[in-house]
């Protein structure tokens, strides 16, 4: 069984190579029992070779830590609610990806298929994630504000448009929730169901379960937290098939094979989709938030800043790298990665890690939804 220290894509204390050798004389001076997961978690059968280390979440009987940190960092540092509030510059910047978007399926639509699967995946797939993050800060009203909400759900669905698969106003409905009640059971959408926890269990398994993210994300609501289907789903939904068929009607299949596989192919197993699994699977035991510190940033609205982001939800992302600047002493020694890629590739051969590395809590008292 190894130790956290083992865990090499998560680094601590800042990221810095001091908490790393003290993580080392720690591990030196412990006794042996002393590992990542308590022994209850561990199954002793064997599944394809590769040995299956949970069974079951990781519960927990305390509130999520977000509410009591950004209690405590608005009291020393009052001058960080002048960072909430909309971002100018974002409705200009998803216009200008949906643009380029538009012009992509114009350029595809004579490309011979081999070049347009090309295009597809080394293009299309990241600039169609983006935009899913794109839909994720508006969801968080940072395009017009608080103030203007009906202006940023359809600005949402506008920006659905070149993603081909019509989710913007579901996954706003959801995202709060997870917001609200993070890990809770049967709230948080973003918790795996038992059946990806039993199932996905080895590497090969786990392997198809990234790559297909996408089916899981879109069928998981369904199983776990069913809503009733409001008016704005439907208009989503509506518009979305509309501009699909003039698609296909304008400049035939290659451009709308491009659109959906490029939103499958960004969200499966791909550089960034490394975030899905960056953000709350635990791979330190005690933590379910981890920040992201890469490059990647620049592609993803910020993203990777996670701890940050649920800290403060109304920063919009642009503004998230000046709140770990603000309060530095709150962020430096949690943990944090450096590659989603070498997130995805520890995800998948680490036979301590599966689906069931969340952790959840049971709610209790007046459980408010979206």
């Amino acid at each position: 069984m190894r130790s956290v220290i083992e865990r090499s894509s998560v680094r601590r204390g800042g990221c810095g190579a001091a908490a790393v050798r003290k993580l080392l004389v720690l591990f030196l001076h412990s006794p042996p029992e002393e590992t990542h997961f308590p022994r209850s978690s561990l199954r002793t059968r064997e599944d394809m070779g590769n040995r299956v280390a949970r069974e079951d979440f990781e519960w927990v009987y305390t509130d999520q830590p977000h509410a009591d940190r950004r209690k405590e960092i608005l009291a020393k540092y009052p001058e960080i609610k002048s960072l909430m509030g909309p971002d100018p510059r974002l409705k200009w910047i998803v216009c200008t990806m949906v643009v380029v978007q538009f012009l992509a399926f114009y350029l595809v639509k004579d490309l011979p298929w081999k070049w347009v699967l090309f295009w597809t995946y080394v293009f299309g797939s990241c600039i169609n994630h983006s935009m899913t993050l794109a839909i994720h800060e508006i969801s968080h009203n940072t395009a017009f504000g608080n103030n203007r909400a009906r202006w940023n759900r359809w600005f949402a669905i506008f920006a659905n448009l070149p993603i081909g698969l019509p989710y913007s106003a579901s996954f706003k409905r959801y995202h709060l929730d997870h917001h609200r009640y993070l890990g809770g059971d049967g709230v948080d959408v973003d918790i795996p169901t038992e059946f990806e926890g039993w199932f996905f269990c080895t590497r090969l398994r786990k392997l198809f379960w990234i790559m297909f993210q996408p089916l899981f994300y879109a069928i998981r609501p369904l199983c776990i937290n069913p809503k009733p289907i409001s008016q704005l789903e439907l208009l989503n939904v509506a518009i979305q098939l509309a501009f699909n068929a003039v698609l296909y009607w304008a400049w035939g299949a290659k451009p709308l094979v491009y659109m959906m596989m490029g939103s499958m192919l960004g969200m499966g197993l791909h550089p960034i989709s490394g975030h899905f699994i960056a953000e709350h699977y635990m791979f330190l035991k005690g933590h379910e938030t981890y920040s992201y510190y890469g490059s990647l940033n620049l592609l993803t609205f910020n993203v990777g800043y996670h701890n940050e982001h649920h800290d403060f939800p109304s920063i919009p992302g642009r503004r998230l790298p000046m709140v770990k600047e603000i309060a530095a002493e709150y962020y430096r020694d949690l943990p944090c990665y450096t590659s989603w890629v070498k997130v995805l590739y520890d995800f998948i051969m680490d036979d301590d890690l599966s689906p069931y590395s969340r952790v959840k809590r049971r709610l209790t008292g007046d459980v408010k939804q979206e």
